[in-house]
């Protein structure tokens, strides 16, 4: 399950452009993806994220989100509760500027993404791949934050740069079907030694 930020319409549109070539690569039979554009609105992702979660109980949520500020592919290893001073497109800012009143200053995702960039660099995909400990203190990382704090860490956040900068739709979409392979490769490896620790 994927819900992404869509951003500006620019953000939307690369989203858009990156979410039909997964879609026409596909995941495989036992992925079940819903696909949604959340408004960049502190206030639609405080109520939308909670009733994805609600709705679907997924295994996990893996957001992407476009960054210009990104050469690579990024997968993001935390979220962060405070330091969100930045207006959203209703020119609000969260009460407190925090996402979660009294929850930790940071969140780690449980999956290993150091391990799943591994995986994907070594692919063979021509795309780089990077692991980053900051999301930036907008919507991104807010998102990921409420995500990250619903699922008790079983989230993930994957920044991607603007098409053409320097990879296009068809590229960044082999490199997210990648991410979402390693990911679940890795859930359920560590499933399986988790059930056979408990077997000995």
């Amino acid at each position: 399950m994927f819900v992404g930020p869509g951003g500006s319409s620019w953000g939307g549109w690369v989203l858009g452009a990156v979410w039909a070539e997964l879609k026409k690569l596909g995941l495989g039979s036992g992925v079940d993806l819903h696909v949604y554009e959340v408004p960049v609105e502190y206030h639609t992702v405080q109520t939308l994220v909670p009733a994805l979660w609600e709705q679907y109980h997924p295994l996990l949520v893996i957001h992407v989100g476009v960054s210009e500020m990104a050469t690579t592919v990024t997968l993001e290893k935390c979220g962060r509760n405070h330091g969100y001073r930045v207006r959203d497109n209703s020119g609000l800012c969260p009460d407190e500027h925090c996402c979660v009143a009294g929850g930790p200053d940071c969140i780690d995702s449980v999956i290993d993404l150091e391990s799943v960039c591994k995986r994907v660099s070594g692919a063979g995909l021509g795309v780089a791949v990077s692991v980053s400990k900051d999301a930036g203190r907008y919507l991104c990382d807010f998102t990921y934050y409420t995500s990250l704090y619903l699922s008790r860490g079983r989230s993930a956040f994957v920044h991607v740069p603007p098409l053409g900068k320097p990879y296009n739709g068809e590229a960044l979409g082999l490199v997210l079907q990648a991410i979402v392979h390693g990911i679940l490769e890795l859930l359920e490896e560590t499933e399986e030694i988790h059930c056979q620790q408990h077997l000995l």
